[in-house]
């Protein structure tokens, strides 16, 4: 059984997941720059997955699988209109994409998606950060 988190370990677990997200950001940057296109979707979708798992944490939100933070995400942060639309549907893809990357054969990322999708999960990141540096405040 879960323990029930207080508060302050719940704003410590939040800032954890917020920062964990930014380094993955950089693994991502660093597996584009040697060519591992693949490899860097991956890491994309996590530093955004561990941003909105930061975001759900800070509001008691939980959700025990990927599909359960996608959902828990939307219905919370993007129908509610806290968050735009369009970081609803850039998560929405880039779960696909990861998931087709990582399970599915013969696929190949190239560089011209990854100068596409690096700066929209760099946004992502950035907007929940700021979201809940909002909400802590």
């Amino acid at each position: 059984m879960k323990q029930e988190l207080d508060q302050k370990s719940i704003e410590a677990l939040s800032q954890y997941r917020i920062q964990r997200s930014k380094e993955t950001l950089l693994e991502a940057q660093m597996l584009i720059h040697n060519g591992f296109f693949n490899a860097a979707v991956n890491r994309l979708y996590y530093a955004c997955y561990y941003a909105v798992n930061a975001l759900l944490v800070s509001q008691r939100i939980a959700a025990q699988t990927h599909a359960g933070v996608k959902q828990m995400f939307g219905l919370h942060f993007i129908v509610t209109g806290k968050l735009p639309t369009n970081l609803g549907r850039f998560y929405n893809q880039l779960f696909n994409d990861r998931l087709t990357g990582d399970y599915d054969d013969f696929i190949t990322y190239d560089k011209e998606m990854l100068a596409e999708i690096f700066p929209k999960a760099e946004d992502f990141v950035n907007q929940i950060s700021t979201l809940l540096h909002t909400i802590d405040n």
